[in-house]
């Protein structure tokens, strides 16, 4: 659902998407689960790939996972809206600090679920500064709601200056 539902909201239901898609499927569901660290490096890693290609790419990399939650256990319900709007401060501000926040303080912050912002580093890691070829990303949307399904929703569009 992290891919086919902003590709459905995006491009409604076509027989094929009008778009290039490579998925990459990350486990955050299993023991062990990649660190925050090793998902910045993957990001960088795409980055590096994009830029060997030979022909000009326009290219969008996202990172989806939900943000706090905790869908079972005595904490089922946890919402921590505080930590969810640190952790897009920091996404755009101090990535790779951020890639170093261990596992346990996403599980006790964010919710057993919570593991799932890692991926959001992929997607950080990618970008221009981190590679040292831009400044800062320009935050094109940000956007943080509690809705209904007791999962903490974010978006954030950082775009390249």
């Amino acid at each position: 659902h992290g891919l086919t539902v902003p590709m459905n909201l995006l491009f409604g239901s076509p027989d094929a998407w009008p778009v290039k898609v490579i998925p990459f499927a990350v486990n955050v569901v299993q023991y062990p689960v990649p660190s925050g660290a090793r998902c910045f490096a993957l990001g960088q890693a795409i980055r590096r790939a994009i830029e060997s290609y030979d022909a000009p790419l326009k290219v969008q990399i996202w990172g989806t996972g939900g943000m706090s939650h905790q869908l079972q256990g005595p904490r089922a319900g946890l919402i921590n809206k505080e930590w969810d709007n640190k952790f897009l401060d920091r996404l755009i501000a101090e990535p790779a600090e951020l890639a170093k926040v261990p596992h346990i303080e996403y599980v006790r912050e964010a919710g057993s679920e919570g593991i799932e912002l890692v991926m959001w580093l992929i997607a950080r890691g990618a970008m221009a500064d981190v590679a040292g070829t831009g400044p800062a990303p320009h935050v094109a949307h940000r956007f943080f709601h509690v809705p209904a399904s007791n999962t903490a929703v974010g978006h954030l569009i950082l775009e390249n200056q």
